[in-house]
Parts: structure tokens; sequence; C-alpha cells
């Protein structure tokens, strides 16, 4: 309740902070403790217990980040004396830079999804939703669970813009480019309709599926995955940002259209890009070309 009402967190955090402290409540089972009596030294033990088990550092961080908050509403509401996640270090997951793909792999993809019409009114109203789906993601840099919420009325695609509801129920506008404004317009106009008219179809939800239902967020996952073999919808994300970076982007504007809350999240970008930058250069600069070997 309390992170439903006061933090404003949506169902899937609190689902991910409620994993969270089961895997550290079954932990502390095994060291005879219990939550309330918890000292700096077990939580220490279970970030190294995490690490054993080759939990990736971005997951014990976000771990560490829900005790952190859970201890400190035990101590605001006078349960415990102590909290036991004070001075613990995080693990570094900044330091684990986001995959994203080179402008060539997102315009192959992107083109691959602009097929030709089958001739079949069913199979051409499911491939102007998925390529609706792609250009979107890409375009905007939403998150799944932003796209899968999305609803008619949240369009403005005259003004070229579509209005997102991102972490803790924060709305932001999300400019468009041509190109998804162009594949979502058809796919409002000729393959929604289709779709919309199975028995029990979700009323103005923006993307259905074949039955008329609300697409999940493991369906939008498994069609990234399908369209290219290794891309995800989060990589298309961080992709959208990085390209974004290299053409001159500043980080204000590329956080307010991600949603990050702090701009040290967005700040990775500037790594991406400069990487990149440093390829180009030492591939066709005069004086950035290696030695080659006699």
């Amino acid at each position: 309740m309390y992170l439903r009402v006061e933090k404003g967190l949506r169902p899937l955090s609190c689902e991910a902070y409620e994993r969270d402290l089961l895997q550290f409540t079954e932990y502390l089972e095994g060291e005879h403790v219990s939550l309330v009596t918890v000292r700096h030294a077990q939580v220490t033990g279970f970030l190294e217990h995490l690490k054993r088990h080759g939990v990736e550092s971005r997951s014990a961080a976000r771990k560490l980040s829900c005790l952190r908050g859970f201890y400190k509403w035990l101590l605001l509401d006078k349960r415990i004396e102590r909290d036991p996640t004070v001075n613990l270090e995080s693990p570094s997951a900044w330091k684990v830079l986001p995959k994203s793909l080179a402008e060539p792999e997102v315009k192959a993809m992107l083109e691959r999804a602009n097929v030709e019409h089958a001739g079949n009114v069913k199979a051409d109203a499911i491939a102007l939703r998925d390529q609706a789906i792609l250009e979107l993601l890409y375009a905007g840099g939403l998150r799944v669970s932003e796209l899968t919420c999305l609803r008619e009325e949240d369009l403005s695609l005259d003004a070229g813009r579509v209005l997102v509801r991102g972490k803790g129920d924060k709305e932001r506008m999300v400019p468009l480019g041509r190109a998804a404004v162009g594949a979502i317009e058809k796919y409002l106009c000729e393959g929604r309709p289709q779709l919309a008219r199975k028995h029990g179809s979700a009323a103005g939800q923006l993307f259905l599926s074949v039955r008329g239902a609300p697409l999940t967020r493991q369906w939008v996952w498994a069609l990234v995955k399908s369209s290219d073999g290794h891309t995800s919808p989060h990589m298309l994300r961080h992709s959208c940002a990085t390209h974004m970076v290299e053409h001159g982007a500043d980080l204000r504007t590329v956080q307010t259209l991600l949603g990050h809350a702090d701009i040290a999240t967005t700040q990775v970008y500037t790594h991406l890009a400069l990487g990149r930058l440093k390829a180009v250069h030492r591939a066709h600069h005069p004086r950035g070309l290696r030695k080659v070997e006699a």
C-alpha cells in the first residue's frame, strides 16, 4: 500500500520489490535472522551471495535500493532502531554501458518491417501494427510498459507527438518523426479497425492483439526479438538516445524525452557516443589511422 499510494509506483515495480524482499527473506532464513533484526553484515553478505551466483551488478543495485527503501520505511514507522543499509556502497551498475544498435542496423530492421501488403486483410493489419510499434519504440525511446498502456486519445499526430505515462505515473509529451507518425496513421486507418472487430476488444487501447485484446509486455519483447534476432525493446530505447546524442542533442533534451528522473542516468549516452566517435576518427582521419605492422 505504501509503495502504490505514497510512492506512486506502478504495479510492475511493486511486484519487483516484492520479489526482491522475498529473495532477501529466503537468504536470511539460512542465516537464522529475521527482517527486523538484520544488521549491516547480513546485508553485505546478501550482496556477496548475489555476486557469487552471477547476478549482474545492475540487478544487485536494484535489490539494494529496494532494501534501503524498505528499512527507511521501517525506521520511520519506528519498527526498528537502526537502518542496516546505511553506508553500504551500491554495486557499480553505472559501469555497465547499455547496448545499442548502429544507425544502419536500425534502418535495416525498420525496412524489413515495412513489407508489401500480402493481400490478406488480417495479415496486413498485423503487419501494419508491428511496423507502427517498431517505429514508435525507436522514434520516442519508449519503455515497453509505456507502449502497451497507450490509448488512442494519447495521440496528437497532427502535432507529431504522443502523451506517455512513465514510472510513478509521470506524464511527458514525446515528439515523433514523420516516419513514426506515418506508420501509426496507416495502422489506425487500415490495421486497427480490423483487429478491433473481435468481440470484446479493448476500447480505446492503441495496440491490439489478433483477438482485440491489449498487448502484453512479453509479446512486444517477442516481436522485437523476432524482427532482428538479438534486439530488445530496451535496446531500441538506448539506440534512440545514443543516436540523438551523436547528432548533437543536449543531455537535458534526451533526459526529458526518455523520462529520466536524474540526468546522471542520461549521461551514460555521452560515453557511448564518444566511443563511436573515436572509432570513426581512427578509421577515417588521416592522423587517426593506426600503423600497419610490416
